[in-house]
């Protein structure tokens, strides 16, 4: 066991065998006060069998047919990866027709002419061990037959019409069909009585396995996999049951108690089978630990009452069931403390009049202590609605005043004892600018002055910054600030802008802003280009009832052509003095053929336009009256909609005046009940848009129409439309309203919906209402906001997202029309799971000493479940700021502080620090920290936060002795490049290299890295064998590579040897890290549920 530490070393390169070593093991830490254990860790050796000899007869099979080829490989710890290869190492094709199954046969659902080969091999990879077996060639000769039988698709595997699978929750769950048929059958995938799970299924190996990630037991159900040609279908129907090794509700927590104090321990887990709970004392069974009076068990809850000090103890909870295990430590501390202040004595605080103040009083006692406020040495106890006290001890004055300003006392105790410690309050006056900056207007090189005078508390030394646009004013000998002011010589166009005068204190800060508009110097004068003059003598000609002939003349353009006229008219009959927009025509033309309507008092004027603008208008023509006849149209626009559930109002937009086509305007509005009444009931208004139908039945439809006339006779016949008489409240809620939570921040809630004829109007959709209840996390709650989902239509179902992590939800759901919203549905409870928590709120670094160093932290702010450890990665980073091997550990997740030792002294280290729950780890902070140079703390050097590269405190690169040398040993350097570039223009080509490509050695077969096959190379150093029999590295420790499908990770070098077993064995080298920056070697901690460590 390593010095100072509980971690056990099993040690193997000097002898031993790896099985000698095969167990169960588990740690104990102990001291006076009790006994943590942790969990199980399992260790067993890997393991890489033979293949076992057998004779394989050649396969013969008729064109069409279906054929499986067994691999059976050896059986290994842990299991080896199957793939398929031929004898030149190349992989063999893959397809729907041709595929692997999951237990590692070929599967050829019919076979072609072009399956007829000698060379299927199969292999068998085992990582751990870094060795590959290979089975003997299988070969297969395929026979046609004329003419080809096509064949309905029949299952391969799984057989039978139905089968089980059991898999574990928040495991992945793969369900495989491989179906014979001849054309090639397509596989198809349905979950009987639901939906596959979105978001979380996937298919593979072209449809034939089904892949369900973070599977729970909602997915528990009978899966179908259907086998389709055209010549018919097979189908297969898997029932999945979802287990579950026991997870954690309520882990027990650390409990701080007072002698005489109450308390308990909660141990709640779930599972399926349900887990049972058992109890452990300092490591040993609680029936069998020594008795404590204070304490009762109670099924998964430990009761205590009235502890003493010797009541304090380690206790274990274990909840196990048939697929695993779960164990917490809780320290309960039975702990008698006086009192203790730990703010400074004699703090100042400063504030701002009108602004909250916040007086800190951090204690420490057990029992805890009770917190009192004091003003003035011997004043009276603050009370009252104008203070705040916080549960941490904190006085809060909301609205701090001159007056309050002073000394307060805060007084904690406890039944031990009692404390106290005063603090100062400054209330300060606020600082304001009391004349301000103001908008200027300037011409061009002239000069402007802005004003900012301010008035400031006389403790307070104020600082005056101008802006220009947000921004630093110019560096421009131009802009002059003094006191009060901002004065700018010679303005340019530049200098147009916003200015910001900010007054800056230690404890306010305030603004003004003024804008500055720069203009140019008056023009010099040019040809003067103006908007046409109006034209005159409209006059009217060719009156007919329904047109007329305008003719003008136009006016002076102003040194800009006319583009066109524009023709207005006045109704003087029904709107004078509004003028109506008519027509328009082009430049050129000076009269227009106009079309009119009946019973309108006609006058025009024409306006002129050129590229300037508009003139002014025209002086009016001559009135014309054109006569009277019957509307030509009827009112637009016609609706029924009831405004209350026993009405119908009926509204249009009336005809304007000229649309009226003579005196006496009315309206012949009409109404039926749709499918009910036979006969129109109608009735002729005057003067309005709207009528009101009332009696009706709640929410019918009815057919309407609206007719115009007038002293003349009627309009032509309208058209109906339809409308409805008024909408009430839905009557019913949803019903069968179901949750479905998809993650930790998104659910899907199902409901039935409504029968249409309580809906009592238009559907418009149905509102979801949620709201969070607590957080499973704190168990605090709070106030609550519900939020409202609209979802539009006839839909039954919607996402709810934006959820919080590890909360109780609850909802309802309401349908809406158009009066409104129906009853609620009942309420439905709903939790989310655990989620990834924040990042730890902060990382310090303190107290360097030579060798080490005093981590501490912050818990996160959004922990979002229940936190199960900090992760903590390391690495030193040298002179050229290269980052050496990084080491992680993983610490409690109670814990809030660690010191680092044996450290590098004089060595800048760059820390990675996040915390897990058990969904997965959070974001991390960075930090960097420098142990010190010797024990005087000379070069003391700060931490710094965030910078992936430091500068040293002291640095080698600066002393002159070292850039002496650097220079020399650079000289020496170029002198050799010439010399050699010298020689190799003087030698000519070495002929070594030719002959050994020309002799190359026919057998040596590379291989190529990106897809485990083997091809051409040209770098010869790449030719080195693999060492037979060779199972470990050179230096016998075991590590974990990353593998693919491809053999050029094995080995030292691509050029593979066989055994006479057919195995392939040989060393990883070479391999390149994926993460460069965490050195050579790797820690990963234990599974929290049996561990396993494998080595060799």
């Amino acid at each position: 066991m390593k010095p100072n530490s509980g971690t056990l070393v099993i040690n193997i390169m000097n002898g031993g065998k790896a099985e000698a070593y095969e167990g169960v093991y588990q740690c104990t830490a102990r001291n006076e006060r009790g006994a943590a254990i942790s969990n199980n860790i399992v260790i067993r050796p890997s393991r890489s069998p033979l293949w076992t000899k057998e004779k394989l007869e050649p396969n013969q099979v008729r064109e069409g047919d279906s054929l499986v080829l067994h691999c059976r490989p050896p059986v290994g710890l842990p299991p080896p990866i199957i793939f398929w290869m031929d004898n030149a190492f190349q992989r063999l094709p893959q397809s729907e027709r041709v595929s692997q199954g999951l237990n590692g046969d070929l599967y050829f659902s019919n076979v072609q002419p072009e399956d007829t080969r000698e060379d299927y091999i199969c292999y068998a990879r085992f990582n751990h061990t870094q060795t590959i077996q290979q089975k003997q060639p299988i070969s297969v000769k395929v026979f046609s037959t004329k003419p080809v039988t096509e064949r309905q698709p029949i299952l391969l595997t799984p057989t039978g019409s139905t089968s089980t699978k059991v898999e574990l929750r928040g495991n992945v769950l793969l369900l495989e069909c491989i179906a014979a048929g001849l054309p090639t059958p397509v596989i198809h995938w349905i979950k009987e009585g639901g939906e596959l799970p979105a978001n979380r299924t996937f298919f593979e190996n072209f449809k034939k396995t089904l892949k369900i990630i973070d599977v729970s037991e909602a997915d528990s159900g009978n899966y179908k996999c259907i086998a389709r040609n055209i010549l018919g279908s097979a189908h297969h129907v898997i029932s999945v049951t979802v287990k579950a090794a026991p997870y954690w509700i309520t882990a027990p927590r650390n409990l701080v108690l007072s002698p005489g104090e109450d308390g308990t321990l909660i141990c709640r887990a779930n599972g399926n089978p349900k887990p049972n709970i058992s109890w452990l004392a300092n490591g040993v069974p609680i029936a069998i630990a020594p008795e404590d009076p204070s304490r009762k068990v109670d099924g998964d809850t430990i009761i205590f009452s009235h502890v003493q000090e010797r009541s304090s103890a380690v206790y274990q909870c274990n909840a196990s069931n048939e697929y695993g295990y779960l164990l917490a430590n809780a320290f309960v501390n039975v702990l008698a403390e006086p009192p203790r202040i730990l703010t400074p004595a004699n703090k100042l605080y400063q504030v701002i009049s009108d602004s909250p103040a916040l007086l800190d009083c951090a204690y420490f006692g057990s029992p805890k202590p009770e917190i009192e406020w004091f003003k003035g040495v011997k004043g009276s106890i603050l009370r009252g609605s104008e203070y705040v006290f916080h549960d941490n001890g904190t006085l809060e004055i909301p609205v701090a005043q001159k007056d309050s300003t002073g000394t307060y006392t805060c007084v904690a105790r406890n039944e031990l004892g009692k404390v106290q410690n005063e603090v100062q309050l400054e209330v300060k006056d606020p600082t304001m600018i009391i004349k301000q900056p103001e908008y200027k207007v300037i011409q061009r090189y002239g000069q402007v002055s802005f004003e900012c005078i301010i008035k400031h508390d006389s403790t307070l030394l104020p600082t005056v910054i101008w802006l220009k646009d947000n921004d630093e004013l110019p560096d421009d000998e131009r802009f002059l600030v003094g006191k009060d002011n901002l004065t700018i010589m010679n303005v340019t166009d530049k200098d147009d802008g916003t200015y910001t005068c900010i007054v800056n204190t230690t404890l306010d800060s305030v603004s003004a802003s003024a804008v500055l508009t720069v203009v140019a110097a008056p023009p010099t004068p040019a040809i003067i280009y103006a908007r046409p003059n109006p034209p005159f003598d409209l006059e009217l000609t060719g009156q007919l009832e329904r047109s007329v002939e305008l003719s003008w003349i136009p006016g002076d353009e102003n040194n800009s052509p006319i583009t066109n006229f524009v023709i207005e008219y006045e109704d003087g009959l029904h709107e004078p003095g509004v003028w109506h927009y008519q027509t328009e025509v082009p430049g050129t033309q000076t009269t227009v053929q106009l079309k009119l309507s009946p019973y309108v008092n006609y006058s025009f004027r024409v306006i002129a336009v050129n590229e300037i603008g508009r003139s002014q208008p025209s002086e009016p023509s001559e009135q014309y009256l054109t006569k009277s006849a019957n509307p030509d149209e009827n009112p637009s626009n016609v609706q029924g909609i009831g405004s209350e559930p026993d009405n119908l109002v009926i509204t249009w937009e009336s005809l304007k005046g000229f649309q009226s086509n003579g005196p006496g305007l009315q309206y012949k509005v009409s109404w039926r009940q749709k499918d009910v009444d036979d006969e129109w009931t109608s009735v002729i208004v005057a003067n309005v848009s709207k009528y009101i139908v009332s009696g009706t039945p709640t929410f019918v439809p009815y057919e309407i129409k609206v007719q115009a006339l007038n002293d003349l006779g009627y309009a032509p016949e309208p058209s109906e439309v339809i409308g409805h008489s008024g909408e009430d409240l839905p009557m019913v809620a949803p019903g069968n309203v179901q949750v479905h939570v998809i993650n930790s921040t998104l659910a899907k809630v199902h409901w039935d919906p409504v029968p249409l004829k309580t809906v009592r109007g238009h559907l418009q959709g149905y509102k979801v209402y949620y709201w969070k209840v607590q957080s499973l996390s704190r168990r605090s709650r709070r106030h609550v906001e519900k939020k409202i989902l609209t979802f539009r239509g006839n839909k039954t179902f919607g996402m709810l997202p934006g959820l919080e992590p590890y909360s109780s939800y609850k909802l309802n759901v309401r349908v809406v029309n158009g009066k409104g919203e129906g009853p609620a549905s009942p309420d439905k409870v709903f939790k989310t799971p655990e989620g990834v928590p924040s990042s730890p709120s902060f990382l310090k670094i303190t107290n360097p000493t030579l060798d080490s160093l005093t981590l501490e932290w912050g818990s996160p702010t959004h922990p979002n479940g229940v936190l199960t450890s900090y992760i903590l990665k390391f690495q030193p980073i040298n002179n050229t700021h290269e980052l050496g091997p990084l080491v992680e550990i993983r610490i409690p997740a109670n814990e809030s502080s660690l010191i680092l030792k044996n450290l590098n002294y004089s060595t800048r280290y760059k820390f990675y620090f996040n915390a897990q729950t058990s969904v997965g780890s959070g974001n991390q902070i960075t930090e960097e920290a420098v142990t010190i140079m010797d024990e005087a703390g000379i070069l003391r050097p700060a931490v710094g936060a965030g910078k992936a590269m430091a500068s040293r405190q002291v640095d080698i690169a600066t002393q002159g002795w070292f850039i002496g040398l650097m220079c020399a040993v650079a000289l020496l350097i170029l002198i050799l490049l010439i010399v050699c570039f010298i020689r190799r223009n003087k030698g000519g080509k070495y002929p070594v290299k030719e002959k050994e490509d020309a002799h190359a050695d026919p057998e040596i077969q590379p291989m190529k890295e990106d897809d485990g096959t083997f091809g051409e190379y040209s770098d010869a150093e790449d030719h080195k064998p693999l060492k037979k029999g060779s199972r470990t590295p050179s230096d016998r420790t075991v590590k974990k590579e990353d593998s693919d499908d491809s053999l050029v990770d094995y080995g030292e070098g691509v050029n593979g040897q066989f055994n006479e077993d057919g195995s392939f064995i040989g060393q990883y080298s070479g391999k390149k890290e994926k993460e460069p920056a965490e050195g050579n070697e790797s820690s990963e901690a234990p599974s929290p549920v049996n561990a396993m460590n494998s080595f060799v």
